[in-house]
This record gives C-alpha cells, sequence and structure tokens, in this order.
C-alpha cells in the first residue's frame, strides 16, 4: 500500500473516531422498588418520583458514572444487593434490616417523618393520637415504626395493635376515609404528594403534628460497584452545594441536613 493511500485512511480513521458519541461512563445499578414519592412504578417506562430526578441530577453533574434505575421490591432488595444485580440501595436506613449486610453507608443528608393520619372530625385534635392500644391501624406492610419498637412483623402488630398491614399508602387513606381505621400511619413525603395530587381531600384528614419516629436516609453502597465511598458522597455534596438537593426534595418537606461522613458513626444512626 503507498503511503498517500495510508495517510489518507489513517485520517478517514481518525475523523470517524473523532465523530463518533463519547464512551459512557461506567454503569452504576440503583435499586428501585415502588416507594411514593421516592419511586413510583419502577417497571414502566415512565416511572416517576424522586430517584429519577435525583438519577437525571447524578449523572448530569459528572460524566465518569452513568446511573440506571433496576426494579426491585421492598422484600427482594437485600437480596438483589447482595447478589450484585444492584449497586446501590437509596433511601434507606442502617436500622431496617441492613444489619450484617457488607456494604458502605452513606448518609444522604436527607431527613423524613412518619406521621399518624386520621379522619377529620369535630370533636377530635392533636390529643387524638396520644393513645394508639385502642385504635384500629392500618399500616405500610415491611415498614418499621417506632410505636411497636420497630418490630415489622404483620402477626406481632395485628395481634399487639390491632393493625391491618397492606401495600399501599393510598388504600391504607381510603380506610380512613371510610372508617374502616381509626389512623394510618404514612410518610410525611407521601402524605403531601397525596394532598398535591387530590386537593378536594384535605379537609377530610386529620394529619398529627408529633411525628412516629424521623429518619435520616442512606445510600448502602456494595464493596464491588464501581463507585467508591469517596466518589459517590463528593457527588452528593456537589448536589448539595449547588442546590440540587433542596430543589427536588424540599417539595415534599424532606429535610436537607448536614451530613455525618464518618462512617463508623454514620452506620449506627437511628431515627
Amino acid at each position: 500500500m503507498s503511503r498517500p493511500l495510508q495517510g489518507l485512511l489513517g485520517t478517514l480513521f481518525l475523523g470517524l473516531f473523532l465523530s463518533l458519541p463519547a464512551v459512557a461512563g461506567q454503569e452504576v445499578h440503583i435499586g428501585a422498588a415502588h416507594f411514593p414519592p421516592y419511586v413510583v412504578k419502577p417497571e414502566q417506562e415512565d416511572a416517576s418520583g424522586l430517584l429519577p430526578q435525583l438519577i437525571e441530577a447524578l449523572n448530569g453533574a459528572q460524566q465518569d458514572y452513568r446511573f440506571v434505575m433496576v426494579p426491585t421490591a421492598i422484600s427482594r432488595r437485600f437480596r438483589d444487593f447482595q447478589q450484585g444485580r444492584i449497586d446501590l440501595a437509596l433511601f434507606e436506613n442502617p436500622g431496617w434490616g441492613w444489619d450484617g449486610i457488607d456494604g458502605a453507608r452513606i448518609d444522604m443528608g436527607l431527613e423524613d417523618a412518619e406521621i399518624y393520619v386520621a379522619r377529620a372530625r369535630d370533636d377530635r385534635d392533636e390529643a387524638y393520637f396520644e393513645e394508639l392500644k385502642s385504635k384500629r391501624l392500618a399500616l405500610y406492610s415491611g415498614y418499621h415504626y417506632g410505636f411497636a419498637n420497630f418490630n415489622s412483623d404483620p402477626a406481632y402488630l395485628a395481634q399487639e395493635f390491632n393493625a391491618i398491614s397492606t401495600y399501599s399508602h393510598d388504600s391504607n387513606l381510603m380506610m380512613v376515609m371510610r372508617d374502616r381505621v381509626d389512623v394510618a400511619l404514612v410518610t410525611r413525603s407521601y402524605f403531601g404528594a397525596y394532598l398535591e395530587a387530590h386537593p378536594e381531600q384535605r379537609e377530610h384528614f386529620l394529619p398529627s403534628r408529633r411525628v412516629d419516629q424521623k429518619y435520616r436516609h442512606f445510600a448502602l453502597l456494595r464493596p464491588q460497584a464501581p463507585i467508591d465511598e469517596k466518589a459517590f458522597a463528593a457527588l452528593l455534596d456537589q448536589l448539595r452545594d449547588n442546590g440540587e438537593l433542596e430543589r427536588i426534595f424540599s417539595r415534599y418537606q424532606i429535610e436537607v441536613k448536614p451530613v455525618v461522613r464518618d462512617r463508623s458513626v454514620a452506620g449506627n444512626v437511628r431515627h
């Protein structure tokens, strides 16, 4: 092959290489379980919620990693994490069954709360929530509640607290509306999202000022994940500093808080 032809081919290959799109960063798989308003119907193409917004912000902040949602379930997420199907579990807490599971605990600096909701009546006020033993409760199956000393066993909750456990906050609130139960426990963020979608129902509910528990959200990072603890924490700090976390989460009364970066401390924080 002549030198001029070699040079022409080299130029063509270089031009073709430069015209190709940039190689995407390493994929980091984030578990997505249906958990409004954080994740809504993750198995569908039009999945929505706070997690897709956070992923968009994470991907927009850098090019080294590409964060993607992987659908899972509340009851399956531990197994998926341990088997490597997901690299990150977000909006978790070390006290929710993650004891003994290897991985870094990264404080996200986000705080939500669990509140009590009853049907509004003229003779009811905040004092209505002071005693729960005599009331019929509607709970979300698998959740850990402070009033029950964080025991999530449905049989125990049914026996000790006359509680019904479901997989739908909507159903629990409807049971309150129809007087099938007296009190539903819902996350403060969810209740805010529900009233935003159904403003006509606001006057029918009595939400408590008292909270069952406040809890910090942590990221649980798999040891073999493509991104390490330091890099992910730095990304969260970047989104906190530029106001992205506040923009995404404050709408649903999820508070952006100072973080604890000492893993030995963070892993033991419980609310």
